[in-house]
């Protein structure tokens, strides 16, 4: 790579790490640079191409129009970069070098660790990135080279596996039951303190669908992180909707109204199907579809 080169993408990496972050202390930390690098990076970027990239706000540094559109390019560059690094860990034959997964915070956190360990157990070679996000990556991009997703892929380029449906019910921690009794039916919801989210989801629309009507006011516990939504249940804060798998591990989190509310959330394991002959990336993908496919059983 020239000089030139080198330097436009040191730039591009520095006008990214300012988009995510918005400030150029930020973008300096995650870059381990010095701030004034930051700063002058992203001034030559402004400055080569005749454009103003941010504009300040007493909250950091704001994206214009132009930086937004930019910025889809550059985390193509991005994307491309890391998964060369990815490719080049090792030979494509090889049991060993870097796999980079992308799953919900829930199944990232609550489910994939104790499947990934067995597998490293056997296969100390293999190096796991887990991108943990409720947005799907794009495969096609590149941002991962598995990803488990709640909806079947639509692009003939990525090959996924149906593992199931994994079922989400309505939990209360046992202590918040003995406070407070325990409901008989759906309705009776609306006399309980109910943990939910700022924005509805489709545990939330589900609810709806069943006749029971939900606001954003309904609910005495409110985060759009399902971790968040899920610690607050374990603390007694209130009843939630959680997966009936990751409930059943604690005695002290109750299955609350079994018969009358349940909603499955199909499951699938994706790959690029240029991938699929890449012994790494074979062997965390049919032990993520073995894994996954018991749990969800």
């Amino acid at each position: 790579m020239s000089k030139v080169h080198s330097a436009d993408w040191e730039r591009q990496r520095a006008f990214l790490a300012v988009m995510r972050e918005g400030s150029l202390s930020g973008a300096a930390r995650v870059l381990n640079v010095a701030q004034p690098t930051v700063r002058r990076r992203i001034e030559d970027l402004e400055l080569d191409h005749g454009v103003a990239l941010f504009t300040r706000a007493p909250s950091g540094l704001i994206p214009t129009a132009i930086a937004h559109e930019l910025a889809a390019h550059a985390q193509a560059m991005s994307n491309a970069a890391d998964s060369f690094v990815r490719a080049a860990s090792a030979e494509a034959g090889s049991a060993s070098g870097t796999v980079r997964i992308t799953a919900s915070e829930v199944i990232g956190v609550e489910v994939l660790p104790p499947l990934l360990a067995e597998l490293r157990g056997t296969h100390p070679g293999l190096v796991i990135e887990l991108g943990l996000s409720n947005r799907s990556e794009d495969l096609l991009g590149r941002e991962a080279d598995i990803a488990v997703r709640n909806f079947r892929p639509v692009q003939d380029a990525l090959v996924a596996k149906r593992i199931g449906a994994i079922d989400l019910g309505l939990h209360a921690h046992r202590s918040f039951l003995d406070r407070h009794g325990t409901p008989t039916r759906l309705q009776d919801l609306a006399n309980f303190a109910l943990i939910g989210f700022e924005h509805a989801t489709i545990g939330v629309r589900a609810l709806q669908a069943m006749g029971l009507t939900l606001e954003r006011e309904d609910f005495a516990f409110r985060t759009d992180s399902d971790l968040g939504q899920l610690a607050a249940i374990r603390a007694s804060i209130g009843i939630g909707i959680c997966q009936i798998g990751i409930a059943k591990r604690d005695p002290d989190l109750i299955h609350l109204l079994p018969g009358q509310f349940a909603f499955p959330l199909e499951t699938w394991v994706v790959t690029h199907e240029d991938l699929r002959h890449v012994q790494r990336v074979r062997l965390v993908y049919d032990a993520l579809v073995e894994g996954l496919t018991a749990y969800a059983a």
